[in-house]
C-alpha cells in the first residue's frame, strides 16, 4: 500500500534473505521499484543499527518508520517459562524502541518523520492466556505516548495502531468456535483486514494526520464498545 502510494520501502524481517527478496521484488511491481530488503532480527541492536546504516547509505535519510515487528505466544499463569517471557519481550517491546532510536536519530538529520507502532486491543483488553503478549502490546501505549513528546521538539510524530480480530493465517488457524465467539463481539459484525490496519497506519504516517502525535488508533471494529 505504501509503495502504491510512492514510497520507497525498506523491508525487513529475520527468517531468510531468499524469502525476503521475494516480497521486496512484489513490492517494487507495485510502484517502488528502488525498494530493498535488509536481513535483521530487530531483538539485537546491533542487527538494527546495521540495517539503518544501511538505509543512510542507500536513501541518506529516512522519512517513516513502521514499527511492526512481533511474535505472539501464550500460556496460562503459572506454567509461563522465562525463555518465553525473554522471546516476547525482546522483540515486542525491546525491539520496538531498538527501532525508534535508530530511526529518531537519522530523521533527525532531515529535519523530522513519522514513526507508527503496531500495538494489539490486547494491550487494552486483555485475554486469557496472554498475560506476557498482553503486556507488551499495553507496553506500546506508553513507549508511543512518551517518545512523542519527547520528539515533538524534533519534528517526529510518533503514534499507534491497535488492531484487533484481524483476518490472518494465525487467526484462520483457530477453531470454529472460539472463532465465531470473537466475531460476535464485534460491532460492525465483520472480521478486520490487513487493508483496514494499514490504510489506518497509512492515514498516520502521512500529512493528513500532521498535526497527531502521541495517539493509539483502534483498529477493531468496535471491539472496545
Amino acid at each position: 500500500m505504501f509503495a502504491e502510494q510512492g514510497a520507497t520501502v525498506v523491508l525487513t524481517g529475520r527468517g531468510s534473505q531468499q524469502v525476503l527478496d521475494e516480497r521486496v521484488a512484489e513490492i517494487r511491481k507495485s510502484g517502488a521499484p528502488d525498494s530493498i530488503g535488509v536481513l535483521a532480527d530487530v531483538s539485537d541492536p546491533q542487527a538494527v543499527n546495521g540495517c539503518f546504516q544501511t538505509i543512510f547509505k542507500t536513501f541518506h535519510r529516512l522519512d517513516i518508520l513502521v514499527n511492526n515487528a512481533g511474535i505472539l505466544e501464550g500460556g496460562l499463569i503459572g506454567m509461563i517459562a522465562p525463555e518465553m517471557i525473554h522471546r516476547v519481550l525482546s522483540v515486542n517491546v525491546e525491539g520496538m524502541i531498538h527501532n525508534l532510536q535508530a530511526a529518531a536519530r537519522l530523521m533527525k538529520r532531515s529535519g523530522g518523520g513519522v514513526i507508527v507502532n503496531l500495538g494489539s486491543i490486547i494491550g487494552t483488553v486483555g485475554t486469557s492466556g496472554q498475560v506476557v503478549y498482553g503486556a507488551s502490546k499495553a507496553a506500546v501505549a506508553g513507549i508511543t505516548r512518551s517518545a512523542a513528546k519527547e520528539l515533538a521538539a524534533e519534528g517526529i510524530r510518533v503514534n499507534a495502531v491497535a488492531p484487533g480480530f484481524i483476518d490472518t493465517e494465525m487467526v484462520q488457524q483457530l477453531p470454529t468456535k472460539e472463532f465465531e465467539e470473537r466475531l460476535a463481539n464485534i460491532a460492525l459484525g465483520r472480521i478486520g483486514t490487513a487493508d483496514d490496519v494499514a490504510q489506518a497506519v497509512l492515514f498516520l504516517a502521512c500529512d493528513l494526520s500532521k498535526y497527531v502525535t502521541g495517539q493509539v488508533v483502534g483498529v477493531d471494529g468496535g471491539m472496545l464498545i
